[in-house]
């Protein structure tokens, strides 16, 4: 094997950190605090996306401060424009660090700079905790504001899980189910990413969404204000499965890459822009306001079986 590529995959083992219990074991990667497995020790089923590069070189993405796309890549706050990469810049951040670990706990941390408030004017530290219970993964976020006025944020998930699972079948045999019957339908994307005011029904007084390689070919489906707080990906086949419960967020995100292996449950605080947007950040559809000196608390959790 090259040397080179020996060092790399050296180094990205180092920078992951493990926690585990009896029956099953969770990696979350340093740089930007990704969720990068949950394997079940005694089936050796491996539930997380493994990002590979001919797909999507991500495996969960943590949003914050903005979730999806800015009209126009930027925005203005006091008169003031700036701009944060698409799902902010926690995602591939390399200055996370850890400040608790335990056998089935870690948590991760990133404080404003003054180099970071050039880009997001706000004082703050970022919180992430990965706590393991069984086959439960809680996903915890704490977000602090340390400076002398009120904080804009959105806040997100966007873990994506291995589907199928086995090689035997096909996309078609995975379903989403949701915790109660309900209409669900599903803003449309502009090719840039943001929203439009077109919308359709993806379920009709029903718990169930059918999978297939053609449901994200317009992106992904965006569900507000959305009724059901929990969420199952399951198989025709098996009684294998992933649930993810998202009380604490108002809206959820489920997305591929177009004929991609996998899909993404994403609880989201806020959500991308719209193409009218007027760009003002404290007009911004689902910001939250965080007072000065408070802290912000939202969980989600991933249960597998």
């Amino acid at each position: 094997m090259d040397q080179k590529l020996i060092l790399k995959i050296l180094e990205e083992n180092l920078m992951k950190h493990q926690i585990q219990n009896k029956n099953y074991s969770v990696q979350i990667n340093e740089i930007g605090a990704e969720l990068c497995s949950f394997i079940s020790k005694e089936t050796g089923l491996e539930h997380v996306w493994q990002g590979k590069e001919e797909y999507w070189a991500s495996t969960a993405p943590v949003l914050f401060p903005i979730i999806g796309a800015l009209k126009n890549s930027k925005y203005t706050y006091n008169s003031k424009s700036y701009s944060v990469p698409k799902h902010g810049f926690i995602r591939y951040n390399e200055n996370l660090k850890v400040t608790e670990k335990s056998d089935s706990h870690v948590t991760l941390e990133y404080s404003s700079t003054e180099k970071s408030k050039l880009d997001y004017p706000f004082d703050f530290t970022f919180e992430i905790s990965f706590s393991l219970h069984e086959n439960k993964l809680d996903v915890s976020h704490k977000i602090t504001n340390t400076g002398n006025s009120p904080m804009l944020f959105s806040l997100g998930g966007h873990p994506a899980f291995n589907c199928p699972l086995f090689p035997n079948e096909k996309y078609a045999d995975y379903y989403l189910e949701f915790d109660s019957v309900q209409t669900i339908e599903t803003t449309v994307l502009s090719k840039n990413g943001l929203q439009t005011d077109e919308k359709f029904e993806v379920v009709n007084n029903g718990k169930i969404l059918p999978l297939n390689e053609e449901l994200f070919a317009n992106d992904a489906l965006i569900f507000k204000d959305i009724k059901s707080k929990k969420v199952a990906l399951k198989s025709k086949n098996h009684s294998h499965s992933v649930t993810v419960k998202y009380d604490d967020f108002s809206n959820l995100g489920v997305w591929a890459k177009h004929k991609a292996p996998f899909v993404c449950i994403e609880p989201w605080l806020g959500v991308t822009d719209h193409e009218n947007s007027s760009g003002n950040f404290d007009e911004k559809e689902g910001i939250v306001v965080l007072p000065k000196g408070e802290v912000y608390q939202a969980k989600f959790s991933i249960e597998v079986g």
